[in-house]
């Protein structure tokens, strides 16, 4: 029996033996510190790459108020920005254009008050329901709702990821400072500065294609087609008179609208050619999300 124990134990020692030797521990070892030390290179390298980003955008948040626990809490998306942008201007400013413009160019979400309290009728949210409400009885919606509307769209999770274009909103200062005790800050806003009278000449000479929907200008950009051209209406309210009525409406508001968001206006010179103004405007937009 005794002599049965002691091959046993034997048995065991070299089994342990094998075990151990098989993988030495020195390896184990230069392995672990291998792994210990790329973890550690590795977060060094991404504290480093986002270090930069982050103080950059610290200190432009900073100089608008938004503080830099804000501006570091947004770069924590891989450092992915989004824009956040409002675009104004008059009637016939060129905001259409630019819009589609500024929409392709960094695939933000285009939207208008009006398109946006369709659509929040059409779902039949809480907002959508009292904006409907307004609507059937021939009321203006007003502000408090419009803003809800507004901002239950900019949370939907398109807005979210990949940032929003607020096109002609807000337009009354009354609606800004709504727009802003709500939470909704901007990075960049585009004003498209045009003389009244270049604006009426726009106005006053636009046409539209009923069966394309197609906009054309009978000085700057008549149609081709003789057809085409013979089919064109004029919207009622495309005359002299009822744009100066516009105009006025909008000279009363824009300039306490701007005065809302000075520290991140653009002006541009909305009388350029087209693709002129966005070059102004991407430059504009590069600078504020850089």
């Amino acid at each position: 029996t005794v002599k049965m124990k002691s091959v046993l134990s034997l048995l065991l020692l070299l089994t342990s033996a094998d075990a151990f030797t098989t993988t030495p521990s020195g390896s184990v070892h230069s392995t672990a510190a291998t792994t210990s030390s790329f973890g550690r290179t590795a977060i060094v390298l991404e504290a480093s790459k986002n270090k930069d980003k982050i103080a950059s955008r610290s200190k432009w948040a900073s100089s608008r108020g938004y503080g830099v626990v804000a501006a570091a809490a947004d770069s924590g998306d891989a450092g992915k920005s989004v824009p956040r942008l409002i675009i104004a201007g008059a009637p016939a400013s060129g905001k259409g254009t630019q819009c589609e413009i500024i929409k392709e160019k960094y695939g933000v979400v285009h939207l208008s008050t009006g398109d946006m309290l369709r659509a929040a009728v059409a779902a039949g949210t809480e907002v959508g329901n009292q904006a409907k409400d307004f609507m059937d009885a021939g009321k203006l919606v007003p502000d408090e709702v419009i803003i809800g509307v507004v901002k239950d769209r900019l949370d939907e999770s398109d807005c979210v990821e990949s940032g929003w274009l607020l096109d002609g909103f807000p337009r009354t200062p009354a609606q800004a400072e709504a727009l802003a005790d709500a939470g909704v800050s901007a990075d960049c806003f585009v004003f498209l500065n045009v003389p009244d009278d270049v604006l009426v000449e726009r106005v006053v000479g636009r046409r539209t294609d009923p069966e394309t929907g197609k906009i054309y200008h009978m000085t700057f950009s008549p149609p081709e087609d003789e057809e085409v051209l013979a089919r064109l209406e004029q919207r009622s309210d495309d005359t002299e008179e009822k744009v100066k009525v516009r105009l006025e409406q909008f000279h009363a508001n824009v300039d306490a609208v701007k005065g809302s968001y000075t520290d991140i206006s653009v002006e541009v010179d909305g009388t350029k050619k087209p693709d002129e103004v966005s070059a102004t405007i991407v430059e504009a937009i590069d600078a504020v999300l850089a």
